[in-house]
């Protein structure tokens, strides 16, 4: 069960740098997950973060 929530979170993170690309950020700052049991076998799981375009001084 644990090596399925780590593929899990692996894949919502994957996600959340596909959309960050799509909107040209190089960064995502203030990331946090959130799951939520929505019945005996199913887990949603969220990542939230601010998409960023970061360059130097």
């Amino acid at each position: 069960m644990r090596w399925l929530c780590e593929q899990t979170r692996s894949e919502v993170f994957d996600l959340m740098l596909q959309h960050a690309e799509q909107l040209s950020a190089n960064a995502i700052i203030g990331v946090r997950y959130d799951a939520t049991e929505l019945g005996e076998n199913m887990t949603e799981v969220l990542a939230y973060g601010t998409a960023v375009f970061v360059q130097p001084a």
